[in-house]
C-alpha cells in the first residue's frame, strides 16, 4: 500500500511539473507572452542596445589630435571637391554681384578616423561630429555674404568609411562679387566667377582639386532667369599667390551668361524710335503754326530726357559710354535737331519777310454806274513777293500818297486796283481765283528747310541703326 502510494505522489508531481513548463496564454488575446523573434529582426541588429557592460565607441575620436591634419608632416593631403548647383538667384548690375545656392562637398581620407567593419558600410553624422575632427577650411574668394542653411536643422552631412575617408556635405547661400564689363549692354554676356580655395593650408599641405574633371560641377536643368540664358558652366583651377604666406590651389566655377534683349526693346528703343519718328511730324506742319510746332518738339526732347534718366537709374555708375547710351544719346539729338530746325526756319521767314518791298500797282480807273469813281481816293494795297498778303490789304489798295493829290491827267494815266464788291456775275470767278491762290500760298509757306529735313532726317536715322545693330548685334 505504502508503494502504490509514493507512486501515486510520483506521478502528480512530474504531471504538476510538466504543466508548469508550458508556457502560458494571455487570457486576452490567447497569443504566447514570449513572441518569436522575426526574421528582419535578426538581420538588423540594433549595436547601441545589444551591446554589454561599457560601450566602445567606434570612431576612437578621443584618442586622438584633430587640430592637426591628416598625416601631418608628411606630403600635401588630397581633398576632392565637387558642386551642385541648386539655384541662381539673382544677378545685380548695380551692386556687381550674383547669389546663388549650391551643395558643396569635401572627399578626403583620415585613416584616424577608420573603424573595424564586416559589412564594409559607411556610418553617417549630422553637424555636431564636425566640431570634433579635422574639415578642410574652405572659404570663397570674393564673397560679399554667405550662410549655411539650419532649418530645421543645420543642413551638414558627415559620412565616414570604414577605411577612412570621409564625405563632407553642406547646403550654402553665397553672393559673391562679379566683374562686369557693361560696354556692350543691353547687347551683352557676362561671365561670373565662384571661387574656392583654403584659408590656411598652402599647397604644401592641402591639394585641393576638382574630383570628377568638368563633372564635377552639375547644375539644375530647370535654373532659369528672368534676363540672362546661362549659356555655358564650366570649371577652372589654378594657384593663387599672396606675398605673405605663399601658393595655394584655388578653384573656379565659372558662368556664361548672355542676355536677354527683348525687355529692353519694348522698354528702351522702341519708345526712343518713336519719339524720334514723332519728332519728324513738325517738318509737314504749317511754319507759322508756332504753337504746334514748338509744343511737339519740346514733348519729344522730355520724353527722350524721362528714357534716358530711366535707363541710368538701374544701372551702376560707370566712366565708360554703354551700347545704350550710344543709341539713346544720338536718339535725343536727332529730336533736339528737329527743334532746332524748327527755329531756323521761324527766324528766316521773320528776315524774309521784313526784307521784301512793297510794289505799287496802277491800272486805268474804271468807274461803273452803280459805284462813285474812287480814282482819286487815298487807299493803298500791298502785295508780298511770295504770295501773301499784309495786314492793311482788307482796308485798302495802292494809292497815292496823303501828301499829293492827284491832277485829272494823273488819273487818266495811273490809278490805284481798288477793293469792290463786284456783281453777282463776279462772284463764281473770284471763288475760283481764291482757291487758287489758296493752294499756291500753301506750297509757298513751305520752306526749303523743311522740305529737306524731310529727306535728310529719316535717311540719317535709318542708317545710324544700320550701323549700331550690325556693330553690336
Amino acid at each position: 500500500m505504502p508503494d502504490i502510494t509514493r507512486l501515486i505522489l510520483f506521478l502528480f508531481c512530474l504531471t504538476a511539473l510538466a504543466e508548469s513548463r508550458k508556457p502560458k496564454r494571455r487570457r486576452w488575446t490567447g497569443q504566447l507572452e514570449m513572441a518569436k523573434p522575426s526574421h528582419l529582426y535578426k538581420k538588423n541588429l540594433d549595436v547601441t542596445k545589444i551591446r554589454k557592460g561599457k560601450p566602445q565607441p567606434l570612431l576612437r575620436v578621443e584618442d586622438h589630435d584633430f587640430s592637426m591634419r591628416p598625416a601631418f608632416g608628411g606630403p600635401a593631403i588630397p581633398v576632392g571637391v565637387d558642386v551642385q548647383v541648386e539655384s541662381l538667384d539673382s544677378i545685380s548690375e548695380v551692386d556687381m554681384d550674383f547669389t546663388m545656392t549650391l551643395y558643396l562637398r569635401h572627399y578626403w581620407k583620415d585613416e584616424r578616423l577608420a573603424f573595424p567593419s564586416t559589412s564594409n558600410k559607411s556610418m553617417t553624422f549630422d553637424g555636431r561630429l564636425v566640431k570634433k575632427i579635422w574639415v578642410p577650411d574652405i572659404f570663397f574668394v570674393h564673397s560679399k555674404r554667405s550662410f549655411t542653411h539650419d532649418t530645421t536643422t543645420d543642413n551638414i552631412m558627415l559620412r565616414v568609411y570604414p577605411d577612412g575617408h570621409v564625405l563632407y556635405s553642406m547646403r550654402i547661400t553665397v553672393t559673391a562679387m562679379c566683374n562686369m564689363d557693361f560696354s556692350h549692354f543691353p547687347l551683352d554676356s557676362q561671365t561670373c566667377s565662384l571661387e574656392l580655395e583654403s584659408y590656411a593650408y598652402t599647397d604644401e599641405d592641402l591639394m585641393l582639386y576638382w574630383k570628377n574633371g568638368d563633372e564635377s560641377l552639375n547644375a539644375d536643368e530647370k535654373i532659369s532667369l528672368s534676363q540672362f540664358l546661362i549659356q555655358k558652366v564650366h570649371t577652372a583651377s589654378r594657384l593663387a599667390f599672396y606675398s605673405s604666406t605663399g601658393w595655394y590651389n584655388r578653384l573656379y566655377i565659372n558662368f556664361t551668361l548672355r542676355r536677354h534683349i527683348f525687355f529692353f526693346l519694348l522698354q528702351t528703343y522702341f519708345p526712343a524710335t518713336l519719339m524720334v519718328m514723332l519728332s519728324w511730324v513738325s517738318f509737314w506742319i504749317d511754319r507759322r503754326a508756332v504753337p504746334a510746332r514748338v509744343s511737339l518738339g519740346i514733348t519729344t526732347v522730355l520724353t527722350m530726357s524721362t528714357i534716358i534718366t530711366g535707363v541710368n537709374a538701374s544701372m551702376p555708375r560707370v566712366s565708360y559710354i554703354k551700347a545704350v547710351d550710344i543709341y539713346l544719346w544720338v536718339s535725343f539729338v536727332f529730336v533736339f535737331l528737329s527743334v532746332l530746325e524748327y527755329a531756323a526756319v521761324n527766324y528766316l521767314t521773320t528776315v524774309q519777310e521784313r526784307k521784301e518791298p512793297k510794289h505799287t500797282l496802277y491800272l486805268p480807273c474804271v468807274c461803273c454806274p452803280q459805284f462813285p469813281c474812287m480814282c482819286g481816293m487815298l487807299h493803298s494795297r500791298t502785295l508780298m513777293l511770295d504770295g501773301s498778303y499784309s495786314e492793311s490789304e482788307a482796308n485798302s489798295l495802292a494809292g497815292y500818297p496823303r501828301s499829293h493829290i492827284p491832277t485829272e491827267e494823273e488819273r487818266q494815266d495811273k490809278i490805284a486796283v481798288h477793293l469792290a464788291l463786284s456783281s453777282e456775275s463776279n462772284s463764281s470767278r473770284r471763288k475760283g481765283l481764291l482757291k487758287g491762290q489758296m493752294g499756291l500760298r500753301i506750297f509757298q509757306n513751305t520752306h526749303a528747310i523743311d522740305k529737306y529735313s524731310r529727306l535728310i532726317f529719316p535717311a540719317s536715322y535709318i542708317f545710324f541703326n544700320l550701323i549700331y545693330w550690325s556693330v553690336f548685334s
